[in-house]
């Protein structure tokens, strides 16, 4: 008889707002056996496993790692050939920026069934809390997503910055916090406005969610004056001065 091996669910938690979470992935952390999780997801959401579950923290921290994401493939194959069912709880979405492809291809290739569960994007939801829709009949007919912090190992970036500089809509960037002075510098290198409107928004959809406004040239700045830390998106385009209209309370000016 073929051994019976768990299945594997790699659940997205949304942006950090515990009411936001799937009606799927919240069965999911009440009636899972194992619970391998980061700290994207938040402490609300985290605290809310079911006591039953084996919870495991792989870290993944502002850039600080428990386990390095080998480790964390490994730990997951081994969960599932114990014959238990395994949560893979991310931030956001499993598939936006979150690896989640690269375990899913390890799992396939272990012979190990498994199931993506769709998180909300903190790409849309944390500009949304904050007062900022990434598009607008009057500001941006497009938008984008990038991630701020490529893989360290890949000798040349993957992003096209000049024509990212001349793109007329907006550009949501994951993970951009250190990379910040560097980002903003190669969209003004390539012809952006400097005076093009950022936001950056901490810790998005908490309790505790802070928005820092800027400029081009001169939010790298006030990060580093206001300590903006990660996790955060960086929100750059027109869009941003909506937040001083629909946004709960004013974290910056564009005077």
């Amino acid at each position: 008889m073929a051994q019976k091996y768990g299945k594997v669910y790699l659940v997205g938690s949304g942006p950090g707002d515990p009411e936001l979470l799937t009606l799927k992935a919240r069965r999911l952390l009440d009636t899972a056996e194992v619970v391998v999780y980061d700290q994207l997801p938040g402490k609300a959401i985290i605290d809310s496993i079911s006591g039953t579950a084996e919870k495991i923290d792989a870290g993944k921290h502002a850039g600080e790692h428990t386990l390095t994401q080998d480790e964390i493939n490994a730990l997951i194959i081994q969960k599932a050939k114990e014959g238990k069912d395994v949560v893979r709880l991310k931030g956001g979405d499993p598939y936006m920026f979150g690896r989640g492809g690269e375990e899913a291809q390890e799992l396939i290739a272990e012979g190990i069934e498994f199931e993506v569960v769709p998180g909300i994007t903190s790409a849309v939801a944390v500009p949304a809390y904050a007062g900022i829709p990434v598009t607008h009949r009057d500001h941006a007919s497009m938008v984008t997503f990038i991630t701020g912090h490529e893989d360290p190992t890949k000798e040349e970036s993957a992003l096209d910055w000049e024509t990212l500089a001349k793109f007329d809509g907006t550009i949501v960037i994951f993970m951009g916090v250190k990379m910040l002075g560097r980002n903003v510098g190669e969209l003004m290198k390539y012809g952006k406005d400097p005076k093009t409107p950022v936001a950056l928004i901490e810790r998005g959809t908490r309790p505790d969610q802070r928005v820092t406004t800027g400029f081009l040239d001169n939010i790298a700045e006030i990060a580093k004056e206001r300590g903006v830390k990660a996790p955060a998106i960086t929100v750059v385009g027109s869009v941003v001065t909506l937040h001083d209209i629909l946004g709960e309370q004013t974290s910056g000016s564009f005077e």
